[in-house]
């Protein structure tokens, strides 16, 4: 499948209320801000108050009448996952979210580090986080035809092994390739697992991911993954940059594309159409063969509900 699908393609969201983790920076912010400008309110939660309202007043200068709601999450907490989550249930006590996108992360963390539940920070913002938000706001989520949930994973993913002995990286820890891929490979696992279930139950929302290919945000450069000028990350960015990167906007593509357009299947996986999916236009992404195992995917499934103490309200 290839396309020429742009921004320009989004369908109007008048009347539609998103809420994107991690919209504050980089591909994030570029999918809300190109949701914003269809129309959409978004709810855009950040690690900190600042951080939110910093990206709500960012995209008002592109979209000056957009409909914001700035807010406070660390994925990486339980605790703030959950009571991120009981805030927005009050605030809309009926079904309100048409759309809910998981893209928020970390990635390539130079030393293991813990988060305040014990759980390997990669694993905990990247997989359990997300898990435990959308298992709590999934009463949230409008029951009708058009509501979505997106997953971000990465091509990473295709690295990436379920270990069952090592999730918190306690035996061994590898920043990209151990944890990092472990993470996202868990994302894909997730997306295809829950449309599984969503399937068997007749519900018409969809699940759909996505990844951005090779996008120059500030995830690879900065933050808690920075290890310092001789950083192997940092080094390959500026080497492989010009020529075969995207920058965040064009990043956001496949994400905007899973979200929005009509033609985005149900457990759908979607990434930029270029050489090894590095960068281009969104299209079909190869789904990395181990997430396709139900066996793994229902043994993962009640691992992470016994670690988030979530159950997800499926029946």
């Amino acid at each position: 499948m290839k396309t020429n699908w742009t921004a320009q393609n989004i369908p109007s969201q008048q009347g539609r209320r998103v809420l994107i983790t991690g919209a504050n920076s980089g591909i994030g912010f570029h999918t809300a801000l190109e949701l914003a400008r269809r129309g959409a309110e978004i709810i855009l939660p950040a690690r900190t108050t600042e951080k939110a309202e910093s990206a709500a007043a960012a995209i008002r200068q592109e979209v000056p009448n957009a409909k914001l709601l700035p807010e406070v999450l660390d994925l990486a907490e339980l605790s703030s996952v959950a009571a991120f989550a009981e805030r927005i249930l009050q605030r809309y006590p009926q079904p309100s979210l048409d759309l809910l996108i998981n893209n928020a992360g970390v990635m390539a963390i130079p030393h293991r580090q813990l988060t305040p539940d014990g759980y390997e920070r990669q694993f905990a913002t990247n997989y359990l986080g997300p898990f435990a938000l959308t298992a709590l706001l999934f009463r949230a989520v409008k029951p009708q035809a058009g509501s979505r949930i997106v997953i971000v994973s990465s091509t990473a993913s295709k690295m990436g092994k379920i270990d069952f002995e090592n999730l918190q990286s306690e035996r061994r820890y590898s920043p990209m390739w151990g944890a990092y891929a472990q993470s996202k490979l868990a994302d894909s696992i997730f997306a295809i697992e829950l449309q599984r279930r969503l399937t068997a139950l007749h519900s018409p929302v969809i699940v759909t991911a996505a990844h951005p290919g090779y996008a120059i945000t500030n995830l690879q450069t900065s933050g808690p993954g920075d290890a310092g000028f001789l950083n192997p990350l940092r080094i390959a960015t500026k080497v492989l940059k010009p020529f075969l990167s995207q920058d965040a906007h064009h990043g956001a593509l496949p994400t905007l594309f899973a979200a929005t357009d009509p033609s985005a299947e149900p457990g759908g996986y979607y990434g930029p159409d270029g050489f090894q999916e590095l960068k281009g236009l969104p299209a079909k992404a190869r789904i990395a063969a181990a997430a396709l195992d139900p066996a793994t995917a229902s043994k993962l499934w009640h691992i992470t509900e016994q670690l988030t103490g979530v159950q997800f309200p499926l029946a």
